[in-house]
């Protein structure tokens, strides 16, 4: 352990990693660009390292110190210890679970490299960018041969943070093999979409497409059928869905839904029935975490 470090002035520059954590618009400039994310609370934290991650510092009330003696025990930076008024006045809110880690970012996969690049390409302790795919690899992956991923679930420019967390939460509980990311699509590492997802965000490999417009193309060319989720009643309803083999989930933006791009791009439309008498209320849909978690019920039971 580097030692810990009382610290009792809230402009401490040492403490810069964890200042106005409630700014969404700087913390999502920031966090990426210095490699960086913040993980809250014990069990997150916890998650985070088994995961991997490496801790760089830790900013932790002393109450809470004890219960995560260990990991700073373990940890290489310094642990920052703070009282509660200062934590908030740095952070810009109460810190509830007493403590916060700044941890190092790791290089993502290719969209490629993670679907035919190696079983779970990129992701796991000390893993780095997706190496080069090898010849033959696809057919492994379309074979069902074991790691490979199976079903995956695409996000097309979901910007709420919490919404991101949510669904990267169903998804790994539901036997998802992987998340694919438009450009546009909220960071999965941002604080508010780690705590909501419950450090799942930690447990399931995901990527990010370079490209929008030809994102889909590289999903197709690995072999996978596309099923665009939309409230439209008219589309094929999730439970009479025969999709066999490499299957991915489309879900579109909070509101609008998929583009109509995608949605043309894709094999099928898909949707979540809605009973008559809801539908007489005006109550059409689904908030997208709901549709996504019974979308990956569904996901689950389609043969491999």
């Amino acid at each position: 352990m580097a030692g810990i470090v009382v610290v009792d002035d809230r402009s401490d520059p040492r403490l810069a990693d964890y200042a106005r954590l409630t700014d969404v618009r700087l913390r999502t400039a920031l966090e990426p660009a210095h490699g960086l994310f913040v993980a809250e609370g014990d069990k997150v934290i916890r998650r985070a390292v088994a995961a991997g991650y490496q801790v760089r510092s830790m900013l932790v009330t002393q109450d809470k110190l004890a219960g995560l003696a260990d990991v700073a025990e373990a940890c290489s930076g310094p642990v920052y210890l703070v009282s509660d008024e200062i934590a908030e006045q740095v952070t810009g809110y109460r810190v509830h679970r007493g403590a916060l880690a700044s941890m190092a970012r790791r290089a993502l996969p290719t969209v490629t490299g993670l679907l035919v690049g190696g079983p779970l390409a990129g992701h796991g302790p000390g893993a780095g960018p997706a190496r080069p795919t090898p010849a033959g690899t696809a057919d492994h992956a379309r074979a069902g041969e074991p790691g490979w991923p199976r079903r995956i679930v695409i996000l097309e420019d979901l910007v709420d943070h919490g919404n991101v967390g949510g669904i990267f939460r169903c998804a790994a509980a539901l036997g998802v093999d992987a998340v694919i990311l438009s450009p546009r699509c909220a960071d999965p590492l941002y604080r508010r979409a780690v705590k909501v997802s419950m450090g799942a965000v930690f447990a399931i490999p995901y990527a990010r497409m370079s490209d929008w417009r030809g994102g889909l193309a590289e999903l197709r060319a690995a072999g996978f059928t596309l099923l665009a989720l939309t409230p439209d009643q008219s589309a094929v309803p999730l439970d009479r869905v025969a999709a066999a083999g490499r299957v991915a989930l489309l879900l579109g933006t909070e509101g609008d839904g998929l583009s109509s791009r995608w949605l043309a791009a894709a094999d099928a439309a898909v949707c979540v029935p809605m009973s008559a008498g809801a539908m007489a209320l005006g109550v059409d849909s689904l908030n997208v975490v709901a549709a996504a978690a019974i979308a990956c019920h569904e996901l689950a039971r389609l043969p491999r």
